[in-house]
């Protein structure tokens, strides 16, 4: 549903951009309307590095990782060359949700800076038509995609070890895994059909992956207590043989 209530009719003239990464729930400045639906032929994956540091020296604004480890976002891959790769997550839909937002007329130049900057790292401008989720007509929307010709772009990975690095990646804008959950979260809430298989089994595996990290440590520490407990005792006793 459009916040502000204005009607899409004059979408065609009007400076839309298509979040379907952080850009869900951390919006653009100077919008005056966001609207939640999907776009078709594109395929969303984990698979475009993301640090601190750029290969120019500049500074992403949304990075979950340092140059030595980088974390991982996401991209957009055309569908038709999607289906040419091995990917052990399949894709049924042919919609990738998020949200379009439109730009106030008089801060268009100033947004697409801000944006430029913020994707900068791999991401180059695209459009497409974005659909609605309230049925009212398509429009034309500008959205960042890190293509596979980026030197930042990864290509498919083994699930677990993907789920591995997000969950132990970190970056000036905090941990990697909070991006991915933010971003499940966020699906979630857009619509009854806009969850992503591919992120959900992701989230999971990471939570999994916490959960045994937490056992562990659980155990380590029950151990240890253990082994503290019994040399308390040891020594208890020695002392009363030695008094007796």
């Amino acid at each position: 549903m459009a916040a502000g209530g204005s009607p899409l009719a004059e979408a065609a003239s009007d400076f839309w951009i298509f979040g379907y990464g952080s850009l869900i729930w951390k919006g653009p400045p100077h919008f005056d309307q966001r609207v939640a639906g999907y776009v078709t032929g594109y395929v969303r994956r984990f698979w475009q590095m993301r640090s601190s540091i750029l290969t120019d020296g500049r500074h992403s604004q949304d990075h979950r990782g340092t140059p030595e480890a980088p974390g991982r976002v996401v991209t957009l891959l055309e569908r038709s060359f999607w289906e040419t790769l091995d990917d052990a997550h399949e894709s049924g839909s042919d919609k990738v949700w998020g949200t379009a937002y439109r730009i106030e007329a008089s801060k268009v130049d100033e947004v697409k800076e801000y944006l430029d900057i913020r994707e900068i790292n791999g991401y180059t401008v695209h459009y497409t038509d974005f659909h609605p989720a309230d049925g009212t007509p398509t429009f034309r929307t500008m959205v960042y995609i890190g293509t596979p010709d980026n030197d930042q772009f990864v290509g498919p990975q083994d699930p677990q070890k993907l789920a591995e690095h997000i969950q132990r990646s970190e970056g000036p804008s905090g941990l990697n895994k909070d991006y991915l959950f933010g971003l499940e979260k966020s699906l979630d809430e857009l619509s009854p059909e806009s969850g992503d298989g591919h992120v959900k089994d992701l989230a999971n595996r990471v939570r999994d992956i916490e959960e045994q990290i937490a056992t562990t440590a659980e155990a380590s520490r029950v151990a240890s207590q253990g082994a503290e407990n019994e040399v308390k005792k040891t020594g208890t006793h020695d002392q009363e043989e030695t008094e007796k």
